[in-house]
């Protein structure tokens, strides 16, 4: 599970669900600044935490590597990490700098293919590989700049690995939730703005929680799923579905 933040971000809502159905779980969160705020919330539930930064050489590896030994074998990897220099992040998208958007790219995209090739050796009975998108991929919303493009990179990789890795029995998904506040989304300018609109477009007319992320993220994991793969899979009360 790599990327808790805090009680707010996606990968602790999916640690602290997929522990509730039974699964045992190592977590990672970038470092030890961040374990201040994320030990208090893993320790009580048993879950290994492990410090994660990728653009740190073997860091990944150093994480799948205590992964396997703590649990034998991998059924599921959710990869929910996302950054972009907020220079960049912050202005236009034709103005973003090369080294800013290959940083960006590296951390929230290529990191996610690193990491299933260190996990599929580990899925001999095959599994499930999740990353987190949004509908900034797919069309332009004000603000998000710089992460669309990586976005839509990003599930155009999951399309690729899916069939990739499904003669493994391997399936790659992409999940994509509406906007919450979490740590990645509060570097996004007007994200107060961003989230009301939301709000006011979804036909369930209110944002979705964080409780309703994790649900779909460990179904996609689970058993249930296991004739899907492939997808960017909304969770957003039907925003996407609507102009």
């Amino acid at each position: 599970m790599l990327g808790v933040a805090n009680d707010r971000s996606i990968a602790w809502g999916c640690t602290a669900q997929a522990r509730a159905q039974g699964a045992e779980v190592v977590a990672s969160c970038l470092n030890d600044k961040a374990r201040k705020w994320v030990t208090p919330l893993t320790d009580p539930i048993g879950v290994d935490l492990v410090n994660c930064n990728v653009e740190e050489p073997g860091q990944l590896e150093a994480l799948v590597e205590h992964a396997v030994r703590k649990l034998g074998k991998l059924d599921f990897v959710i990869h929910s990490i996302a950054w972009a220099p907020l220079d960049d992040l912050h202005g236009d998208v034709v103005d973003s700098s090369r080294e800013g958007f290959a940083r960006a790219i590296s951390v929230s995209c290529h990191s996610f293919a690193e990491l299933a090739k260190l996990c599929a050796p580990h899925m001999p009975d095959g599994g499930s590989m999740l990353s987190m998108s949004y509908l900034g991929s797919g069309e332009a919303v004000p603000n998000y700049g710089l992460m669309g493009p990586v976005k839509a990179a990003l599930e155009s990789m999951v399309r690729y690995m899916a069939m990739e890795l499904g003669p493994k029995n391997i399936r790659v998904h992409a999940v994509s939730p509406g906007p919450i506040l979490t740590r990645a989304a509060s570097g996004i300018a007007d994200f107060d703005g961003l989230m009301a609109s939301a709000q006011a477009k979804a036909p369930l007319q209110r944002l979705v929680t964080l409780e309703e992320i994790a649900q779909l993220s460990t179904f996609l994991c689970s058993d249930a799923a296991s004739g899907m793969t492939g997808q960017t899979i909304y969770v957003d009360g039907g925003v996407h579905a609507v102009d």
